[in-house]
């Protein structure tokens, strides 16, 4: 399978807090749920969620690293989505969007640095 990524992944799981901001199919619901990533870098995270997410939705994220361990904020728009099992687990693929420089550079750090560790 192509990969189409424009940067490379770090396979960890950190613990993350997503706050629905904006939906395009529906009224603004603000929703905070607590879940995991599965990956990320610099440019965007896989997350497992009980929650389904529609296509294009933006989230406000809170992410904590474990090496050393610190909170990251980011927002975030849903690019894919799909069911793990049935309506009570879904994977959804994000895309990190008007985030700051200074949380870019401790993404891209975190994942070079696991990934010598």
């Amino acid at each position: 399978m192509h990969e189409k990524r424009r940067t490379r992944r770090l396979m960890e799981e950190n613990e993350i807090t997503v706050e629905i901001v904006s939906n395009v199919t529906e009224p603004l619901k603000k929703k905070v749920v607590y879940n995991i990533s599965k990956d990320i870098s610099y440019a965007g995270a896989r997350i497992q969620t009980n929650t389904f997410l529609p296509l294009n939705t933006m989230l406000k994220i809170q992410l904590t690293l474990s090496q050393p361990p610190r909170m990251v904020s980011a927002l975030g728009k849903v690019k894919w989505v799909r069911a793990l099992y049935g309506d009570e687990s879904f994977e959804a693929g994000l895309e990190f969007v008007d985030t700051s420089a200074d949380t870019i550079k401790i993404l891209a750090d975190h994942a070079a640095k696991s990934a010598i560790e």
